[in-house]
């Protein structure tokens, strides 16, 4: 049974910074398949930062030079360090792992039947 654990969410004010982590357990496919998704108040989930394979990092342009992905895959965990926070920011954020997909040549993480953590609340005031 797979089960991924966030933790570090809290209130901060904007310009602010917080970290994000999350372990999984029970999962096979490494820290090199697991990302980051948000969702807002009266918004639907959108894919904050997301490795999409060994090499790839993937990022939603509203947080690009602000946020940071990191991994162990010793510890099939990720980490979302998130510095300059805005209001913007405010969300459930939900660490996700994803499922390996062929591709002709290699492989790569597809978050379509994603296991998804509990979620954790990051609130920015302004």
């Amino acid at each position: 049974q797979v089960q991924l654990v966030e933790s570090g969410g809290g209130s901060v004010q904007s310009g602010g910074s917080l970290r994000l982590s999350c372990e999984g357990s029970g999962y096979t496919y490494g820290a090199d398949c697991m990302g980051w998704f948000r969702q807002g108040p009266g918004k639907v989930r959108e894919a904050v930062a997301r490795y999409t394979s060994a090499d790839l990092t993937l990022y939603a342009d509203s947080v690009k030079d602000r946020f940071t992905i990191s991994r162990d895959n010793g510890k099939n965990a990720v980490y979302l360090q998130m510095n300059d926070l805005k209001p913007g920011d405010t969300a459930t954020y939900y660490c996700a792992a994803g499922q390996w997909r062929p591709l002709l040549y290699g492989r790569y993480c597809s978050y379509d039947d994603a296991y998804w953590g509990q979620g954790t609340q990051v609130t920015v005031s302004s």
